[in-house]
């Protein structure tokens, strides 16, 4: 599939981020299947429509049994004494308890959930036994693994130290899959969150009231380079969850400036604030008219690094998203022969590509600096010779005039199949058009 735009203008949440996978399309057959595999018991699931505001939104609901249904849902609990229940009209929360102990407890032995599945090993057990795709299976680990980090932080202890009350619960772990089997499902080129946006005031964990954006929020938008906005809605909207799903399948931060809308999912929230609780994704289709854009350029010379290593690094950057590398022989001071490594890349790379540099390399310094460029109109369709179909590459000229490239992997395949060198099997498929 194409491309997500993850719109997270009211906040995230894990069962916000199911619902609104399922109201965009994602296959419930696959969902029910990894579900009902899970080896754990108590909870049933119901997807139902309704409406927000008088909007139509999906809603993902995991309902327990009395004995593991242990949350106090009460909105004036959540909050303490400033905030009134009577207002919110609801009583549950949105992600059924993952949202107000599991970044704040680690294993005091206080809490009434069962510990058996409690630590981030014993969840992957679980996620391990289920009938998912080992695709969806590391995504759901990745998201787990984000979310034990910023617990391991926060509590100022070793990983395998940390103990999930919440997350550990048969709901939270249902969300964790759910998502990580939806997102694999529709399996998109790319996902773009630009930002998350929370809520202030303060919300009641397992070891008392805590300041919004709570300690594992704020270490996972930081450890994962999500931009946060801070509204003014009184109340959590970002849950440890909700960030974690996001931090695990975002590519990008960078919406196209203009694309086509094909379709559109909405998931419900549990709470109510005085904006309404949905989280919106929409596939869109960057649109092909667009003749410039935005890239940074980053540069370094470095004198004391040998070349086969530049190369390494060269398919480093390449792999994580560079859109042009290169290095060029140079003279530094006292005339030491050197290179200068050139990246060109978008601002969204750009802080993971100077990490690959620092690593990688010897440099101490690296320059960058934004850029706009002009670029042509382009598209790549697939031709019907008589050599067989070849992808081409289709340009468009400012006069409107159409230059069309055949693309290098489809004439080495037919080359190899058929014998013909290269350069006569272009010319010959050239001469078509």
């Amino acid at each position: 599939m194409g491309t997500l735009y993850v719109e997270c203008n009211s906040g995230i949440s894990g069962d916000m981020f199911v619902a609104a996978l399922l109201d965009l399309g994602a296959d419930t057959k696959a969902l029910d299947k990894a579900l009902n595999s899970l080896p754990v018991s108590g909870f049933e699931i119901k997807i139902s429509d309704v409406f927000k505001s008088g909007i139509k939104a999906k809603d993902f609901d995991v309902i327990l049994d009395a004995e593991h249904d242990g949350h106090d849902h009460d909105m004036e609990y959540l909050h303490g004494h400033e905030h009134s229940h009577e207002a919110d009209g609801h009583s549950h929360s949105d992600e059924h308890g993952h949202d107000h102990g599991h970044d704040h407890t680690h294993g005091d032995g206080e809490h009434h959930h069962h510990h058996e599945h409690s630590t981030p090993s014993g969840i992957k057990h679980i996620i391990s036994h289920a009938d998912m795709t080992s695709s969806a299976k590391n995504i759901a680990y990745k998201i787990l693994d984000i979310i034990a980090d910023a617990e391991s932080k926060a509590h100022g202890i070793p990983l395998d130290e940390v103990h999930f009350h919440e997350v550990g619960a048969v709901d939270s772990i249902v969300d964790i899959v759910a998502a990580a089997v939806l997102i694999d499902d529709i399996d998109p080129d790319e996902v773009i969150i630009r930002s998350l946006t929370e809520g202030t005031g303060t919300v009641r964990c397992q070891h008392g009231i805590l300041s919004i954006p709570v300690p594992a929020v704020v270490n996972i938008t930081r450890d994962n380079d999500l931009d946060l906005k801070i509204s003014n809605v009184k109340g959590e909207l970002v849950t440890p969850t909700g960030a974690a799903i996001a931090a695990a399948v975002r590519t990008s931060s960078m919406l196209p400036e203009r694309f086509k809308i094909d379709r559109i999912g909405i998931g419900a929230g549990k709470r109510e604030y005085e904006v309404p609780s949905m989280l919106r994704i929409m596939e869109i289709t960057p649109s092909a008219d667009s003749d410039s854009d935005n890239i940074v350029k980053l540069e370094t010379d470095i004198d004391d690094c040998p070349a086969e290593e530049l190369g390494y690094v060269t398919e480093l950057l390449y792999k994580a998203g560079a859109r042009e590398v290169h290095f060029a022989p140079i003279y530094m001071k006292k005339s030491r022969p050197g290179y200068e490594l050139v990246v060109i890349c978008t601002d969204d790379r750009r802080s993971e590509l100077e990490s690959i540099i620092f690593k990688n390399t010897t440099t101490i310094g690296i320059r960058r600096v934004k850029m706009e460029r002009s670029v042509l109109k382009r598209y790549e369709d697939v031709v019907s010779t008589e050599y067989g179909p070849v992808r081409m590459k289709t340009v468009v000229l400012p006069d409107g005039s159409i230059r069309r490239y055949p693309e290098y992997e489809s004439l080495r395949e037919i080359s190899e199949k058929n014998g013909i060198a290269i350069p006569d099997l272009r010319a010959k498929i050239n001469g078509c058009f």
